[in-house]
């Protein structure tokens, strides 16, 4: 994969290169630009090796993001990395991969390219399609503690379970707060190549698996991170799917 950093903060930036390299070192970054003007002229000349992803600031030095953007008709796809939340909407509605806020969060950034490899792997997708099927799964949810309230990215969180009749997330810091929807309903909101319901009261991400072990009688416990407050098994009736979800 050829990626281009777009960034002009040169300590931003080379973290950014950093995190990338330790994420996956096969990983090519073809430079790092700190401005609109000057990744425009890269984008448009066609000897230049033309990214498969573009991790996109939106403060540059001499215009913003997404100038860049509209100067171009960008059809290949953008995760936007920056120190605001200003521009949340405007990016989701020009159909980028994922949103980081800097400073950026080792696990939010391999979640943002878990997410663009899931899409590109899924059929083939074109850049165009890529962008476009963006709107299908859910990335965020907004979630309250007595007066309190907070948004989490789908990548923070580990796993949905039931207690008391009630579906709470746990994020992988440790976290854990209810949610409006069912089960099922998230069954259906998330993507499939990331969350996996094992049985009746949990749905799981791929991430969240930390080790598993086959039981007798052909059961399967799995060990997460982190740590559920009971022991989790993968039901019967689950465990071809299961297994089949893992090889994918």
């Amino acid at each position: 994969m050829n990626v281009l950093i777009v960034e002009d903060e040169e300590l931003s930036a080379e973290r950014l290169q950093n995190l990338i390299r330790n994420i996956d070192p096969s990983i090519r970054v073809l430079g790092i630009i700190p401005s609109a003007f000057e990744t425009i002229a890269y984008l448009q000349n066609k000897a230049n090796t033309q990214p498969d992803l573009i991790f996109l600031d939106i403060h540059l030095e001499d215009d913003n993001g997404f100038k860049i953007l509209e100067s171009q008709g960008l059809m290949t796809p953008v995760i936007f990395t920056t120190a605001f939340d200003d521009y949340l909407l405007r990016a989701f509605k020009v159909h980028s991969i994922d949103y980081l806020l800097k400073p950026i969060n080792p696990l939010e950034l391999q979640g943002a390219l878990n997410k663009y490899r899931n899409i590109r792997s899924n059929g083939g997708l074109s850049a165009e399609e890529i962008m476009h099927s963006q709107e299908k799964y859910k990335d965020r949810f907004l979630v309250s503690a007595g007066t309190r309230m907070f948004t989490f990215k789908t990548s923070e969180i580990a796993y949905f379970m039931i207690e008391e009749r009630a579906t709470f997330m746990r994020l992988y810091d440790g976290r854990h707060f209810a949610v409006e929807y069912s089960l099922e309903k998230l069954s259906q909101m998330l993507d499939p190549a990331e969350f996996f319901r094992i049985n009746r009261t949990m749905l799981l991400s791929l991430h969240a698996i930390r080790e598993m072990h086959a039981m007798s009688a052909g059961k399967l416990k799995i060990d997460l991170n982190p740590a559920a407050t009971h022991e989790t098994y993968v039901s019967s009736e689950r465990m071809t799917e299961f297994k089949n979800w893992l090889g994918k």
